[in-house]
């Protein structure tokens, strides 16, 4: 058996605390993302690109330009031409030329996308909520706002929001 450290298992009592929190984070992520993927693969035959961006067009039920799509998901316009010509293929999603821009491509979902959407979406509650239930209910919600708290700390430094994240 190999055993495989994480990023801040490779750390030192020497390294800065703020070093160790950040890398914990990530571990946190990086764990509950590899989950989440092999669930959507398992249960659904999707990949998480795909899950997100049906998560973005269930959010805006009359449709999402295609420019909108990819600075949401911080991917490039020919991701996102990859991605929607494939739920397009599988009936998924629709495209359509904007009624204000005949240049621009609005998609949305199908019927046959947002039922199969919310299956998924369902599923992905269930895991969420089982991987951390494991942590009690007054520490999840001390742990929620703590990284509220970071989230409005970091919005203040980086960009000068400042306020309090949610």
């Amino acid at each position: 058996m190999v055993l495989r450290l994480d990023r801040e298992s490779q750390l030192s009592g020497r390294d800065h605390l703020s070093l160790h929190l950040w890398l914990r984070l990530l571990t946190c992520t990086t764990m509950i993302e590899h989950r989440v993927r092999e669930q959507l693969r398992e249960s659904f035959a999707i990949t998480l690109p795909r899950f997100d961006l049906m998560a973005q067009l269930d959010r805006a039920p009359d449709g999402v330009k295609m420019s909108d799509l990819s600075r949401r998901l911080m991917v490039t316009g020919g991701n996102i031409t990859g991605l929607v010509d494939q739920l397009v293929g599988e009936g998924l999603v629709v495209r359509r030329d904007s009624v204000e821009d005949r240049r621009v491509y609005e998609v949305r979902l199908t019927a046959k996308g947002r039922r199969q959407f919310e299956a998924m979406a369902a599923e992905h509650e269930r895991l969420i909520v089982d991987l951390l239930s494991g942590l009690p209910r007054k520490e999840r919600d001390e742990l929620h706002e703590s990284l509220g708290e970071l989230k409005a700390a970091l919005a203040a430094r980086i960009d000068g929001r400042g306020g309090k994240a949610r």
